[in-house]
């Protein structure tokens, strides 16, 4: 999925659960959570992406998802899509709660090899304030180890460089 992503130079970070696990968490996700760049051209790079994924929206009684036409525009419509794609499930939040977006997250990012891809991630400190704003169970239930975590990456001596 994020290969993909890659190959049609999409801009994204990638947020939620999996953004906690490349942090070091152990809870389990079964889905990637992305925010994508908003500009026109990103969102058309992202479309041409989504169409070689196969997405599809995610619906209820409809496991395999409901088939859709889109382009970066129809794409811009909605601030939240869920997907199912060939590789997954896939989420796209353009403005996650508790932030300002694909901008906002950019700050803080970090830049990492995921087995030969390029991936922008949310910082931990920004995943822990997603979290907390949206205040799901799910997310109550693994602050506690994000903060802990977050807590010991503060204070971690900083590697020059």
């Amino acid at each position: 999925m994020l290969a993909t992503l890659e190959r049609h130079g999409v801009k994204y970070m990638v947020i939620g659960g999996l953004a906690a696990a490349l942090h070091g968490s152990a809870h389990v996700t079964f889905d990637v959570d992305i925010t994508p760049a908003s500009d026109e051209g990103n969102l058309q790079r992202l479309s041409a992406a989504l169409r070689e994924m196969d997405a599809r929206v995610r619906a209820e009684g409809h496991p395999d998802g409901l088939a859709f036409r889109h382009d970066g525009r129809s794409l811009s419509r909605a601030g939240v899509w869920n997907f199912v794609t060939s590789f997954g499930e896939l989420d796209l939040s353009f403005v996650p709660t508790g932030t300002g977006g694909y901008e906002d997250l950019r700050r803080d990012s970090l830049v990492i090899d995921l087995r030969g891809v390029t991936v922008r991630v949310a910082s931990l400190a920004d995943v822990v304030r997603s979290k907390e704003a949206a205040g799901r169970p799910k997310d109550l239930l693994a602050l506690p180890t994000l903060r802990r975590l977050l807590e010991a990456q503060l204070r971690a001596p900083r590697r020059p460089g």
